[in-house]
């Protein structure tokens, strides 16, 4: 299996996602954001069973769409695959990625989104944190495509107040190490005006999602 930080680019998993990679019999559907991590966790645990596709990322900007990407990528591939992991959360679904979940026979991660899961749901719905803003690696490496120019702040930067006057902080879940990413992290606590935090997550309750299903 190829190195993801050098064959898979943002940009692609951003707007096209992942045809399916790997031999294995159960298709693990996952965001596009989440493809370097899933495939370091195939990787790291021998998980040769597993094929990785992914849907574009950035139907994160319509999820209602997220159900029905969902559902025509597991009718797509269910005459190729025995079983299907879906390596999503709610993700602003209200519901409706769960329901096509249980309809098709799908597994989905328990978890409002990639935050929880990243930091520990439990954990996190604990902390009840409602005044932070999160980001992940992906997300700090596609600030600009999926925050700064979606809510036009590119263009009417006074609108940031109206958007972030209510949050406090904003919380990088790191999944790696890496100083580059941290210091893209920072950068966008400044643009935004808020606090920073650093918390190293690693890949959270994603890792045991897709290691305890053989």
């Amino acid at each position: 299996m190829p190195d993801p930080d050098t064959q898979i680019t943002d940009e692609a998993l951003r707007d096209v996602g992942l045809l399916p990679f790997g031999a294995g019999k159960t298709l693990v559907i996952a965001c596009g954001a989440l493809a370097r991590e899933v495939l370091a966790i195939i990787n790291l645990n021998g998980l040769d069973h597993l094929t990785l596709t992914c849907l574009p990322a950035i139907l994160h900007n319509t999820p209602k769409d997220i159900p029905q990407a969902v559902e025509n990528a597991i009718i797509a591939h269910q005459d190729t695959y025995d079983h299907f992991l879906i390596a999503y959360g709610d993700c602003g679904t209200g519901g409706l990625l769960q329901a096509t979940c249980d309809r098709l026979g799908a597994v989905m991660i328990d978890a409002p989104h990639c935050y929880a899961f990243f930091d520990g749901t439990d954990q996190f719905i604990a902390r009840g944190e409602v005044t932070s803003f999160f980001l992940t690696d992906f997300l700090a490496r596609q600030f600009d495509a999926f925050v700064w120019t979606p809510l036009g702040l590119n263009r009417y930067p006074d609108l940031r107040d109206m958007y972030f006057g209510n949050y406090e902080n904003l919380v990088y879940l790191a999944q790696t190490d890496d100083a580059d990413l941290l210091a893209k992290a920072k950068v966008c606590a400044d643009r935004l005006g808020l606090k920073f935090e650093h918390r190293k997550t690693g890949y959270g309750d994603l890792t045991e999602f897709l290691t305890s299903r053989s």
